[in-house]
């Protein structure tokens, strides 16, 4: 028997009730030429002379938009007997050319169902934006068959429908950082408001103290408004085509003392999914925020001490993550998600340096075998599995998971944080191009790192990296912490860039994207702060794309570092375990030996492992709502329930009754435990 599981009511993804197609608009017009040509015989000779004219010309046009619109539909709309489109569930106005088309669609307007560059795209309350896509990408989007998944975002990537092959395809990512999980720099408006917050969790005690203005509804607007459908399609148009997708654990739910919007970004997440089938983008989901924060910084949502495999709570605080992992494996697991849906990070940036590397393996080896049991081995069996680098050398992980199927490394690259670099970025580099010693630097130091990740572990991707040389701008290192950097002034004020500092840039950025060859840059945009600027312009893929410092087209980045004299090339070779070709692959049992879960040890605790505090697995086990899909068939939804292997049993985790546990994020003992809790 299949226990109780919790599921919220079924979300409606507001999809638009969008009638007709294409080619019923092209049957219409040939019914009205018939109709007047049919009338033309009655006329006098001149005027059927005219009228033979028009009905010609109108059969060329006919002729000529036939040829043109029935290869699109059969390749696009026909190709799968299953057709597939994301729902358009965001409103705003501003379209991917950078133009605004405020119209509304007229009322009984057919509406189309799949597009290229120069089409007229429909959102939800009825605003147009026409789509440039320069690329040779399409969209597909019909509500009767919402789970299409033929769009393409550009010609070099494959469409949805079709496998990722790691080391031919390329990921070119941006993060949407700052959207489901809040941070100061990237939205310092929100943080602004409250003087003294610095954090989420701060921030959301602020809030749900203001009900004057709004309380916690103010988080939910920013969900609603940072992140829309046009901002999806204007990374599709930018030659990107990939998505890495920061959310929190109180997606799935909260517990006391937990003031965090709870069940609800997973809503905005599941719009962004539909928007990513939409115009064929893949999603790498990661598990930004975890109970008790897994490193202290602010975009683990409190800032402070590390209560995730460290403290007195360590334990407990990874318990519950274990079964966040679960949840959301459960969910994107499920046919309908699964090519979109494409990798799970499991922690972003736990801090390696003060729970140590054995506890995370520990971690990491228990999270891949509570995953795997889910999803089962091989290619198109749930998401492939990314595991971060704990802000380490990727070379420390060498051996990480060995044998591990479809297992990925996600290195995050900094220089902003390192030493203080004056470098110039308007000097020449080694190409003769400004960038001064950046370019060079980039690919030396990050290059050869990466490309070793993936000749010793297997397939690696920078999640995160930026265009910022240093830690210049508003809230970067947090809040009301200013940069000590000599050439802040220059480098903040971006609207005052001359060309020659932003080819800099752009000969920077564009040998780092070299240097990694699979990457995320972090972040698609920053928002304005109080003043009304964007003060952490280095940081933004979208304003840099837009004033001239990111390049139009991410692939003229290729043959970068050879440019300035580093040979870097990209391994594409990988164990078959990595690439999902092994049906039946095995971690080592040496390996599993020697990593147990729990851990043999934690930093910080007052007590032995075996006396820490944990949880028990008797609660009904939760499960995220699916959305509603008011246009498509009841076939197309069957089996949609948010729970993709019902031979998981295992409950939801739950405290151990007439155990006492410290706080999560404190994790102080009021009375040291001497022997472990059993319960009541």
């Amino acid at each position: 028997m299949i226990p109780e599981r919790q599921s919220s009511a079924n979300l409606s993804n507001n999809t638009p009730l969008l009638g007709g197609t294409p080619n019923q608009s092209v049957d219409n017009n040939l019914g009205n030429a018939a109709s007047r040509d049919g009338l033309d015989e009655k006329q006098p000779s001149k005027g059927r002379k005219r009228w033979l004219i028009l009905a010609i010309v109108l059969g060329i046009a006919t002729i000529v938009f036939l040829a043109v619109f029935l290869p699109v539909y059969f390749v696009v709309i026909r190709k799968s007997p299953t057709a597939v489109s994301g729902s358009s569930t965001s409103g705003g106005s501003s379209d991917a050319s950078g133009t605004t088309a405020d119209a509304s669609a007229p009322s009984g307007t057919a509406v189309p169902t799949t597009g290229g560059d120069g089409s007229i795209i429909t959102l939800e309350n009825g605003t147009t934006f026409t789509y440039r896509n320069s690329f040779s990408g399409f969209w597909v989007h019909n509500p009767e068959e919402p789970f299409n998944n033929n769009a393409r975002p550009n010609e070099w990537t494959p469409p949805l429908n079709t496998s990722w092959r790691w080391g031919v395809d390329r990921i070119y990512g941006v993060n949407l950082g700052g959207w489901l999980v809040l941070e100061p720099f990237i939205s310092p408006e929100i943080f602004q408001r409250y003087p003294g917050v610095r954090d989420e969790f701060s921030l959301s005690q602020a809030m749900v103290a203001d009900t004057a203005n709004g309380g916690l509804r103010q988080i939910e607007e920013h969900y609603q408004t940072f992140i829309t459908e046009v901002d999806i399609a204007e990374i599709a148009a930018a030659g990107l085509n990939f998505l890495r997708v920061p959310i929190g654990f109180w997606a799935i739910e909260t517990w006391d003392g937990e003031p965090y919007l709870a069940k609800t970004s997973w809503t905005y997440f599941l719009r962004a999914v539909e928007w990513a089938r939409k115009y064929g983008l893949r999603i790498l989901l990661d598990l930004h925020a975890v109970p008790g924060s897994q490193n202290g910084l602010n975009h683990s949502g409190k800032l402070g001490t590390t209560n995730f495999l460290a403290g007195n709570m360590g334990i407990a605080n990874a318990e519950r993550t274990l079964d966040n992992l679960r949840v959301f494996t459960q969910f994107i697991s499920q046919p309908q998600y699964r090519d979109v849906v494409v990798a799970i990070g499991l922690v972003n940036e736990p801090m390696a340096s003060q729970i140590g590397l054995d506890p995370l393996h520990s971690f990491n080896l228990r999270a891949y075998d509570i995953i795997r049991s889910v999803t089962g081995y091989g290619e198109g069996n749930g998401p492939y599995i990314a595991v971060q680098d704990g802000l380490q050398s990727l070379g420390r992980w060498d051996g990480i998971l060995p044998g591990g199927d479809r297992v990925i490394m996600d290195g995050h690259a900094y220089f902003a944080f390192g030493d203080v670099n004056p470098s110039p970025m308007v000097a020449l580099a080694e190409d003769g191009l400004p960038g001064g010693t950046w370019p060079a630097q980039a690919c030396r130091v990050w290059g050869a790192e990466f490309n070793n990740s993936r000749s010793n572990i297997g397939p690696t991707v920078s999640g995160e990296f930026s265009g910022a040389p240093n830690d210049c701008g508003l809230f970067i290192r947090a809040v009301n912490v200013e940069s000590f950097h000599p050439q802040c002034a220059e480098y903040n004020n971006w609207e005052n860039y001359n060309s020659t500092m932003k080819a800099g840039l752009q000969s920077w950025i564009m040998a780092s994207f070299d240097a990694f060859g699979d990457f995320f840059f972090w972040t698609w945009k920053i928002g304005p702060s109080q003043a009304g600027r964007v003060e952490a312009p280095l940081w933004s893929y979208k304003l840099g794309l837009d004033n001239g410092w990111i390049p139009r087209d991410p692939r003229d980045s290729v043959g970068k570092c050879a440019a300035v004299g580093v040979s870097t090339p990209v391994q594409g070779t990988f164990d078959a375990f990595r690439t999902g070709a092994v049906p039946s692959p095995t971690v080592s049992a040496a390996y599993s030996a020697r990593y147990p879960w729990p851990p043999t040890s934690i930093p910080s605790a007052d007590v032995p492992i075996s006396l820490l505090p944990t949880f028990t697995n008797t609660a009904a086990a939760v499960t995220l709502p699916v959305p509603t899909y008011t246009s498509a068939p009841a076939s197309a939804t069957a089996g949609l329930d948010g729970w993709f292997n019902n031979d998981d049993r295992t409950g939801g985790i739950v405290t151990v009754a007439g155990c006492p546990y410290p706080n999560f994020y404190t994790a102080t003992f009021a009375t040291a435990p001497t022997a472990a809790c059993t319960g009541s």
